[in-house]
């Protein structure tokens, strides 16, 4: 390596730490033009190797024909020692190059087989195994459709002996896979891939390759939950990179096959503008085919009317495309790709390939993709009037039955039928209530609750069916105003306030028609509330104070307390809650007279929320008891479900928190439903059972969905997430989150948003998705520039340095650590700034940039030198300056200035255990002992590192350093024997 280029080498290790893609290609194309301009023949050759991996990983594959050659032209014209570094990467490119002429049919056939042919000659002569020369012989023939001549290289590859140029054992196998799936032998395919799955997979290309080939065979073969979870992993490692391309056109086709048209279309839109820069007609053609697939499947099943978004491009803009006219297109480019390659291959198997996956038909039932997308057996609705049955009550309550119409007597009236239905109302039997009603429709009304059709209790004949009433039958004035009222009634249950509005403004019409006042004033207190909680104070709560003033004077204890409860619901709308809980108590006063222990028990439920409204937790959960007895004894499951909530929502111990909601769950529905999830999932995180967790909070965002509670399924996503990570599900964590970054995102939440990039960031780097990670931490340092953030900018800029310095790309990471001192600095967290700037003195070292190492140190020890005297001495302060003393003395070793480093350590160890940091002035110590090795002082060295040596955990990383630093210093101290013997001790023979 020439001195004189030391700085293009330095930017030769960084372009091949960068990530694949654009920007390494940028990079490296970049460093050839420089390397050029310099002349130095041995880092053109090392540029150019690199550019064809780069080329190759990054998406143009095409023109890593131009670096191959010229790397494989200059090792064969002028050999030089630099090139025998390389030539095991020569050889293994000429795997690369066989794929990537395969894929652009304007490439000869005979130009792929002299490539192979120069491969098999350089792999004979260097005595390398054949194994990998039959391989890609097979695949060549399998791609022309050679059928005979693809089984029998297939034996040739499977039988051969493999060797360090052979695939790597996940790479192998994959292939293996798609030849068996391909000819149907789905159940020895999957037998192939599983036990490697169950090993490590370290390729570039892997483990997406292998799962995205097992996505067919295990459908075919029914293991369903395996081809879900191949998808899911796989495509999350394919999504990022254009050279992916044909891979994930193979995700929509499997989005087209399972019934996750939905899925398949975001994969669609997400990657549609690759098709302009496709890394190969090959790749376009696969996606296309897959993409043209499932659009065809959302038009054929009714979904015409979507369109796809297609990003903006060079000068070509950006378009909302049709989805069958989408799929027409794409359809037609993917066959006139193929026929290219038909042509040029002098067969029809490319254009058979891709009809076929053009006309591909489900695999099976819908198979869904993730817990919150699973599909309900039943509506909302539908669920929402089952009613539980007696044996879930508590011993001796019993639930009385819905009726059907059928149950109901013929011969009963219309006023017979509506005191039947007004004692369901008053009992809070809704379901009853809406039989009863439907009932009085079909048999005396027209269905709108008006009585006999005219709105006056008509005496016309009718036949008893519907549509009118005969002269047995005729409906009273006081009949129709019931009707009207209890109608309202079943909408207010319903959730249609406007409606009840209406009807409840034409009941209090007929009942002062009627000169029943009592009756008036109190619908027209109903028509209050709902007034109120339509946020109409103005009209409302004049009418309920004019009710509850009238039936005080006129009505009976259990009107009064019926108004006073009334009153206070009104006040509860509108937020209200101290005027609201007095009339509340005074409701419960009123009712104690009453012997109705329904109305008693609703009164004693709304004192217990309004009482947790107004902050009176204690007094809010004693009421919520007391009303959920009371429920218990008299059989009302929903009303029951609702004071387990109340009083669950007041208690502390997350343990009593599920219990109550665990009463609560069998007869919660609806809104009620997801208070029960929304609680137990978080008292079960509470209680560290974060698998329990998971079950009810994917049942929350269920709900949520089914209601279209938009903002709460964004959130509860976000805890969900979190309860996945906590449950060691992280593929589950990493989907969830996404999704719920997504609609925070578009309901305009960022700080939640980023809050949960945060949490994603920590699953991206359990799933090793470093580079997802690290781009977030990026974003989350961009978002949170601001002076009231700047804390939790230090922080995510300090994380993104930890995770660039765990990969040793050192030299950024320093970087991040001192944007992020800078952050903890203006934030005020001195001390928080000072391990910033000693992680960045340790990644400089490691950076092999002493100086800069040292710089940071210094303005470490600046930092901790502001604070105040008294801080010196607190445990938090001693650990800090003891480890920046020992990152001090490791970077002067660097700087080689050992006796400063030796002084910086001096009573370092004795600082620590003195804080019983033992682990650490252990640490400390064997540093010591280092530099006392590097000053000839060996004698000093041996006790320490020997103590050392003993005081190590057995296990510990640091024992062998600790046993091979003492074998030196026994050694130089001219004890040989026990050197020899503690290194036989250790096996430390190799080490050196």
């Amino acid at each position: 390596m020439a001195s004189g280029n030391d700085e293009l080498w330095s930017v030769y290790e960084q372009a091949a730490d960068m990530p694949f893609g654009a920007g390494q290609i940028a990079a490296v194309e970049q460093l050839i033009r420089q390397v050029d301009a310099k002349g130095d023949q041995e880092l053109a050759f090392a540029a150019r190797m690199l550019g064809t991996s780069a080329y190759t990983y990054g998406g143009e594959p095409a023109k890593s024909f131009v670096t191959f050659s010229w790397c494989l032209a200059d090792y064969d014209r002028n050999p030089q020692p630099y090139h025998q570094q390389h030539v095991h990467t020569l050889l293994w490119h000429f795997k690369h190059m066989v794929n990537a002429l395969l894929d652009f049919p304007e490439v000869p056939l005979e130009r792929t087989y002299a490539v192979l042919d120069d491969m098999e000659r350089r792999y004979r002569e260097g005595g390398h195994s054949l194994q990998a020369v039959y391989k890609y012989r097979h695949l060549v023939a399998r791609h022309r459709g050679a059928d005979e001549e693809t089984e029998e290289w297939y034996r040739k590859w499977v039988t051969a002996p493999r060797d360090e140029l052979s695939d790597c054992a996940g790479c192998d196998p994959s292939g293996q896979v798609r030849h068996l799936a391909g000819t149907g032998q789905v159940e020895a395919a999957v037998a192939v891939a599983e036990p490697v799955l169950a090993g490590q997979l370290t390729c570039n290309e892997q483990p997406q390759g292998i799962l995205t080939s097992l996505l067919v065979p295990y459908l075919r073969s029914g293991r369903r939950e395996r081809a879900r979870d191949a998808h899911r992993r796989a495509y999350r490692r394919l999504r990022g990179n254009l050279a992916d391309l044909g891979s994930i056109g193979e995700h929509v086709e499997f989005c087209a096959v399972t019934g996750n048209e939905s899925r398949g279309l975001e994969i669609v839109e997400r990657h549609l503008d690759w098709l302009d820069r496709a890394p190969s007609p090959a790749d376009a053609m696969s996606f296309a085919a897959a993409a043209a697939l499932l659009l065809r499947r959302l038009d054929e099943t009714g979904h015409g009317e979507l369109t796809v978004h297609r990003q903006a491009y060079g000068e070509r803009p950006a378009a909302e495309l049709p989805v069958g006219a989408l799929a027409e297109d794409l359809r037609q480019l993917a066959v006139d790709l193929a026929a290219r390659f038909d042509s040029r291959n002098g067969t029809s198997s490319q254009s058979s390939w891709i009809g076929r996956r053009l006309a591909a038909e489900p695999i099976g039932e819908h198979l869904p993709l993730s817990p919150t997308a699973r599909r309900r057996t039943a509506p909302a609705s539908v669920a929402a009037s089952v009613v539980p049955t007696m044996g879930e009550m508590p011993a001796g309550a019993t639930v009385p039955p819905v009726p059907s119409p059928a149950d109901i007597p013929a011969e009963a009236t219309a006023s017979e039928l509506l005191e039947l239905a007004d004692q369901h109302w008053k009992t809070e039997r809704y379901e009853h209530l809406r039989v009863l009603l439907r009932v009085l429709d079909e048999r005396f009304g027209n269905g709108n609750g008006n009585g006999g059709g005219d709105g006056g209790g008509s005496d016309g004949a009718g036949d008893g069916d519907g549509g009118g009433s005969d002269a047995g039958r005729v409906l009273t004035p006081a009949d129709e105003a019931r009707w009207v009222e209890l109608r309202a009634a079943e909408l207010v249950v319903a959730d249609d306030r406007l409606a009840a509005i209406e009807l409840l403004r034409r009941a209090t019409e007929l009942y002062r028609q009627l000169a029943d006042h009592r009756r008036e004033w109190a619908v027209a207190g109903r028509l209050g509330v709902l007034l109120c909680h339509e946020r109409d104070e103005a009209e409302g709560l004049p009418l309920v104070e004019a009710g509850l003033a009238y039936l005080t004077e006129h009505g009976d204890r259990a009107e009064v307390a019926g108004a006073q409860d009334r009153a206070a619901l009104a006040l509860a709308g509108l937020q209200r809650w101290p005027e609201a809980l007095e009339a509340v108590e005074l409701a419960a006063e009123a009712a104690a007279d009453v012997d109705d222990p329904y109305l008693v028990a609703r009164i004693g439920l709304r004192r217990a929320i309004c009482l947790q409204a107004a902050g009176r937790r204690e007094d809010a959960r004693d009421a919520a008891a007391r009303a959920r007895d009371s429920y218990r004894t008299l059989a009302v499951p929903d009303r029951l479900a609702a004071a387990c909530i109340c009083h669950a929502q007041n208690l502390d111990n997350p343990t009593d928190v599920r219990d109550a909601l665990d009463e609560a769950l069998p007869f919660a529905t609806g809104e009620a439903a997801l208070h029960v999830r929304i609680g137990r999932g978080r008292a079960s995180l509470a209680l560290d059972r974060p698998a329990d967790a998971v079950e009810d909070l994917v049942e929350a965002v269920a709900i949520c969905a089914e209601q279209g509670i938009v903002d709460g399924s964004a959130f509860l996503r976000f805890e969900l997430a979190n309860a996945y990570r906590r449950a060691g599900r992280a593929l589950d964590a990493a989907e969830v989150g996404e999704e719920a970054v997504r609609e925070l995102d578009r309901l305009g939440h960022q700080g939640d948003a980023d809050r949960c990039r945060h949490l994603l960031a920590g699953v991206y780097r359990e799933l090793d998705e470093d580079q997802l990670a690290l781009s977030l931490l990026d974003q989350l340092a961009e978002n949170l520039d601001g002076p009231d953030n700047l804390g939790g900018r230090a922080q995510v800029l300090e994380e993104a340095g930890d995770l660039l310095y765990a990969q040793d790309r050192d030299a950024l990471a320093a970087q991040r650590f001192a944007s992020a001192a800078t952050a903890y600095g203006l934030a005020g967290m001195s001390l928080d700034g000072s391990r910033a700037r000693r992680r960045e003195a340790d990644a400089w070292h490691w950076a092999g940039e002493a100086d800069a190492a040292l710089v940071a140190v210094e303005r470490a020890e600046a930092v901790l030198a502001a604070l105040p005297a008294e801080a010196a001495d607190e445990p938090a302060v001693i650990w800090e300056s003891s480890m920046l003393s020992d990152s001090a003395a490791r970077a002067l070793i660097a700087a080689e200035r050992p006796e400063e480093a030796l002084r910086r350590v001096e009573g370092v160890p004795g600082r620590l255990r003195a804080i019983e940091a033992f682990g650490e002035a252990l640490q400390v110590e064997l540093l010591t002992g280092e530099v006392l090795l590097r000053l000839d002082r060996a004698v000093e060295a041996e006790p320490i590192l020997r103590t050392v040596l003993g005081a190590l955990p057995t296990g510990s990383p640091a024992v062998r350093r600790a046993a091979w630093l003492l074998a030196e210093a026994l050694g130089q101290s001219g004890r040989g024997e026990e050197a020899e013997a503690l290194r036989r001790e250790h096996d430390l023979d190799t080490d050196g």
